[in-house]
């Protein structure tokens, strides 16, 4: 308990300068820190627009070396494929038998024209591999055949898939393959190999009479990517998103699945690899390998490294402006919180009961007229207590007068017993029930208890039913049927006697008939208590005027006495005590047919515990 009372003292805080303080540091900080955090957030995403924005365009910087590469080796597929003497050559080569690699005096002039054109078409533009292998076997080369064999081309499973592409300018990309050069395999792991096969147009033959086979080292390709920023990574992808060019050898072949899982993202330029965030950017080479794309991968830490530096730089001038602000408001506190410091002091010594220090505070301003109100509330406090303690001395004197007062209620009661007595001495036992009738209703509208039993409540009834039977010419009976776990249940005096009041006046119009009062207690923790006659009743308007009138609860008004219904002043005052004595949960209903009588239901909430009740007497 102890330490929960430690920690509560210190997070109340009661002086208001102190309150003022930190509500004013706050709105000054909260904002400042909401301005940065926007502004981190804001710059973050420019700086990462722009550096998308970068990095596409070293793409397309990229783009145009690789697609003139690319572009270079299906120049030399086209040039073989529309060039009339090396058709033709290759035609009449490929229709004589070649066995162990000798070569007819025939196809030996033949192929001097191909030899003489690869020669040629090779002599200039990019280092490249060129083969034309003819389906009997037969091959030429632009490069010495201890380099490799060419004849195991017509074996290779990518030379078999060539064979699906139809189309006069279609060509098979094998993508990365191991390099098959002796000479270059240590320089470039991997080559890139491009391969069409060349077909016979006319109506009924397109047989394949050659394929020209262009192979050009991978590296030749990523050498374009080596002159980019540090940490920047660019790779050559196919259209299943293999690596097909990178500068990490290790890399090619393997799959690239980071840009399937950026589509869909809420931030499809970040991606996530081993760890660390990446601004992704793709774009397709121009030259037309179908899906054949060029993708960058920049560490977002480098990208941002700028703005994180300007972004400390910001903060720190904030906090150097915080801290001189911070200074100056506590100076200008101090200076606008004095008087109610002082305001606060005086408030102390009135609580210790010295009404006579005054704060002498005045001004213009709010705090000035509250200081002034302070001080004149306390000489009218004075003043009230002055008179207050003049009221209370007169008060005594009044209420001394009324206990003398009161000798003259039990004298009365004194004197009706005595005379009930000697009246039932001479045996007249009407005259004497009439008369103790009579002193118990004024006994008990003399009480001052607030609220009585209501067992004592339905004995006050009883007698009111005798006194009221004795001056009328016909006799009402009364009917009691209270249950017993209600006795004690407390209720206001005389709350009873309007409603059998009504009954008798109104209801039974002065003629004989029954009255009867029901009470038992309800499930739903109510006492409900009815009032029921089997007089002349109401018609339905006068009715629903009579409800219309207790739900509003406008007992001021006096409406006009109606002979054929109830008099609702009697009806509305008792509502009107009752709702009082016991709130909103009580309620009153009334059921009322012409020629059958009323019903008067009420439902008090039954209370938790009764009070104990001590019926007194008054002697004489």
């Amino acid at each position: 308990m102890a330490p929960f009372g430690r920690r509560h003292r210190l997070f109340s805080i009661t002086s208001f300068r102190t309150k003022l303080t930190l509500v004013s540091v706050l709105c000054i900080l909260l904002p400042a820190l909401v301005t940065l955090v926007v502004y981190n957030l804001l710059t973050r995403d420019a700086v990462k627009e722009q550096a998308v924005a970068g990095a596409k365009q070293t793409l397309e910087l990229i783009d145009g070396h690789v697609s003139n590469s690319l572009e270079y080796m299906t120049y030399l597929m086209n040039f073989i494929q529309e060039d009339t003497d090396l058709k033709m050559a290759l035609k009449q080569l490929n229709e004589t038998v070649y066995r162990d690699d000798r070569l007819t005096n025939e196809q030996y002039t033949t192929g001097s024209v191909v030899r003489y054109k690869i020669e040629s078409l090779t002599a200039a533009g990019d280092s490249v591999y060129l083969t034309i292998v003819l389906p009997n076997g037969m091959y030429f080369m632009n490069y010495p055949a201890y380099e490799y064999a060419p004849g195991r081309f017509l074996k290779e499973p990518w030379l078999q898939q060539a064979n699906a592409v139809y189309g006069p300018f279609h060509s098979y990309w094998a993508g990365a393959l191991p390099t098959q050069f002796l000479s270059e395999r240590e320089r470039s792991p991997y080559q890139l190999t491009v391969v069409r096969a060349l077909r016979n147009q006319s109506f009924d033959n397109s047989t394949i009479y050659a394929y020209v086979v262009v192979t050009m080292m991978e590296s030749r390709i990523h050498k374009n990517f080596e002159r980019l920023a540090a940490g920047q990574e660019v790779m050559l992808l196919d259209q299943d998103d293999r690596v097909l060019s990178h500068t990490d050898p290790g890399h090619i072949g393997a799959d690239f699945p980071y840009l399937k899982q950026a589509e869909g993202k809420r931030d499809p330029d970040i991606v996530r690899r081993d760890g660390t965030d990446y601004l992704i950017s793709e774009h397709p080479i121009s030259f037309g390998v179908n899906g054949w794309k060029l993708v960058s991968l920049t560490p977002y830490r480098t990208a941002v490294t700028k703005i994180n530096a300007i972004f400390q730089n910001v903060f720190l001038f904030q906090l150097i402006s915080f801290v001189l602000f911070f200074l100056l408001l506590m100076v200008a506190l101090r200076a606008f919180t004095k008087p109610l410091v002082k305001l606060d002091k005086v408030a102390v010594e009135v609580q210790k009961g010295d009404l006579s220090v005054r704060s002498s505070i005045r001004g213009m301003d709010e705090i000035g007229r509250l200081g002034k109100s302070f001080d004149g509330m306390l000489e009218r406090i004075s003043h009230m207590i002055e008179e207050i303690t003049e009221t209370q001395a007169r008060k005594r004197k009044a209420e001394l007068s009324m206990l003398q007062a009161q000798i003259n209620p039990h004298f009365l009661f004194n004197v009706l017993n005595s005379i009930r007595m000697k009246v039932l001495g001479r045996g007249d036992r009407e005259s004497a029930e009439m008369i103790a009738s009579l002193s118990k209703l004024l006994r008990m509208t003399i009480q001052d208890k607030g609220s009585i039993p209501l067992h004592d409540e339905v004995e006050t009834v009883i007698d009111y039913m005798k006194l009221m039977n004795m001056r009328q010419k016909e006799t009402v009976v009364l009917e009691v049927d209270i249950a017993p776990d209600v006795y004690l249940e407390r209720v206001p005096r005389f709350f009873l006697q309007p409603l059998i009041e009504n009954a008798l006046i109104h209801g039974l119009n002065q003629q004989a008939g029954t009255v009867r009062v029901q009470a038992q207690l309800e499930e739903a923790g109510f006492i409900r208590i009815g009032v029921r006659d089997n007089g002349q009743g109401m018609d339905a308007e006068t009715l629903e005027k009579l409800r219309r009138r207790l739900a509003v609860q406008q007992a001021e008004e006096t409406p006009e006495p109606d002979k054929k219904g109830f008099s609702s002043i009697g009806l509305v005052n008792v509502s009107e005590r009752m709702r009082m004595t016991f709130g909103e949960r009580f309620r009153m209903e009334i059921d009322s047919r012409e020629g059958e009588g009323t019903v008067i239901t009420m439902y008090i909430p039954k209370q938790e515990e009764a009070e104990p009740y001590v019926q007194g007497h008054a002697g004489g």
